[in-house]
């Protein structure tokens, strides 16, 4: 038994994102070809084909931006067949599209996110996200692996330990400029080889990962709108940023797709982990002062 953990990140330019976010779904590999089909087929029924055809990409900033949430409350809600069509004539007229069709677009775009995690859900599918906190402090010693990084492989680990002691993690990344995927490559073999926890969890992940192209796979595309909820979204005590509140019913869909994880840490039993951690401070302690 097999889990891949396909993992996109958002806000990592630092631009208009509140939060930097790294996001990882986990599929189990005997349900991961019926999922892929299941949204695909749904990609169809909402916008009449292949929204992801050419140039166009099933992406958070796309399909969630609030244009998006504005266009579709300019008119009420389109009957389904009726607003598959009026979607379909957009996309296919572009600028000459009239105000029902981009309602009926903007409509469809919404339905097929909520549809996504729906069929991750019925698929048994668990969301993990490490959410860096303060900008301040994003700078980290390039020679080691990043902590939202060892914080996501952490819960992961977790993750397939509750499963099956057996279960094996493949970890699959959204495709890297070459010399960054290198840079990544490294961290993660010292992390793994070097330190005892990566020792432990290399035991279950599989230290060496895939790099595919988003655009073609899926599951990265899945990653990357969960990343892009939960950076405008997603709110604890510690991230006190306005959030995005049209964005509610997705964030509580992706919550529901949390793995929790029981362990003894620092002598008390049963320490609740959940499967998003909110990262302070991505320095090293050295970095930090702190030795």
């Amino acid at each position: 038994m097999a889990y891949f953990l396909f993992i996109d990140e958002s806000g990592q330019d630092h631009k208009d994102s509140p939060y930097e976010v790294l996001t990882g779904i986990a599929i189990k590999d005997s349900t991961l070809w019926n999922l892929i089909r299941a949204i695909q087929e749904a990609e169809i029924r909402h916008f009449g084909i292949r929204y992801s055809q050419g140039t166009r990409e099933l992406k958070g900033k796309k399909l969630l931006k609030k244009k998006a949430f504005a266009h579709a409350a300019m008119l009420p809600p389109i009957p389904g067949e009726e607003r598959t069509l009026l979607a379909k004539s957009c996309l296919e007229n572009g600028p000459a599209a009239g105000k029902r069709e981009m309602a009926a677009l903007a409509q469809a775009k919404l339905a097929y996110v909520k549809e996504v995690f729906e069929i991750c859900a019925r698929h048994e599918c668990r969301v993990f996200a490490s959410i860096v906190a303060d900008k301040e402090h994003c700078d980290h010693n390039a020679e080691y692996l990043r902590k939202d990084y060892s914080y996501l492989f952490e819960r992961f680990f977790y993750f397939l330990e509750d499963v099956d002691s057996s279960a094996s993690g493949i970890v699959v990344f959204d495709e890297l400029e070459k010399s960054k995927s290198h840079i990544l490559l490294g961290q993660m073999d010292r992390y793994f080889k070097l330190t005892a926890k990566g020792r432990r969890r290399a035991e279950q992940i599989i230290p060496e990962p895939f790099f595919v192209h988003s655009d073609l796979t899926t599951g990265i595309q899945v990653a990357d709108l969960a990343a892009y909820i939960i950076s405008w979204g997603f709110r604890t005590k510690n991230l006190t940023e306005p959030r995005r509140e049209e964005l509610g019913v997705f964030v509580d869909t992706i919550s529901r797709l949390r793995h929790q994880a029981e362990r003894s840490v620092e002598g008390i039993k049963g320490f609740k982990i959940r499967s998003f951690g909110v990262i302070k401070d991505l320095r090293s302690g050295k970095q930090a002062g702190r030795g």
